[in-house]
């Protein structure tokens, strides 16, 4: 078997070719990636449900917009945190994955993070890939892969951190940020 390089902490951007409807002008934040497979949330779908309304205490801790996000199409039923907790020592309740962003225990009581937390979203599902699945993804040109920053998971316009990612980078990819929604308009 091949080494896999970690991207864990990168962004998986989808390319405008990607068909799959569940990752249309995602960015994905990958969690985890090794010879196992992969796993990250989509940064970009918020949903009409507000945090409160399912996680009791979790309410006020998360960023606008105050929404579950969906995370990707497994699981919907399982909730992730992910937490941006700056400085070198995380609280109790809170996993480091990469540079300052984190998986927060949602077992946890809420007032254990408060204080520590410098932004907070919660994700309904996840986005998964079996082993050398997303490898092979990324070799048919799926997807762009970039790296993160912390404002990313806290994005407060999400519909437009698909554009806002990719305009960023510092190569022919930020032309890609003006690709029409529906070229066939042109």
């Amino acid at each position: 078997m091949t080494e896999v390089s970690s991207l864990t902490g990168r962004l998986l951007v989808a390319t405008p070719a990607l068909s799959d409807p569940n990752f249309d002008r995602a960015v994905v934040l990958l969690l985890d990636h090794d010879e196992e497979g992969s796993l990250g949330v989509v940064l970009n779908r918020p949903t009409p449900v507000d945090v409160a309304d399912i996680l009791e205490g979790w309410g006020d801790l998360a960023g606008t917009p105050g929404v579950v996000f969906q995370g990707g199409p497994v699981s919907l039923d399982s909730a992730l945190g992910v937490a941006v907790i700056p400085g070198e020592e995380g609280p109790l309740g809170w996993r480091r994955v990469h540079g300052a962003i984190g998986l927060v225990d949602l077992e946890a009581p809420p007032e254990l993070l408060a204080s520590a937390l410098g932004s907070l979203r919660i994700f309904a599902g996840y986005a998964g890939w079996g082993p050398g699945q997303l490898e092979d993804e990324l070799a048919e040109g799926a997807w762009y892969v970039v790296e993160s920053e912390p404002g990313d998971v806290s994005s407060p316009d999400p519909e437009q951190l698909w554009r806002a990612v990719l305009r960023r980078q510092r190569s022919e990819l930020a032309m890609v940020a003006t690709y029409p929604d529906d070229p066939s308009l042109n």
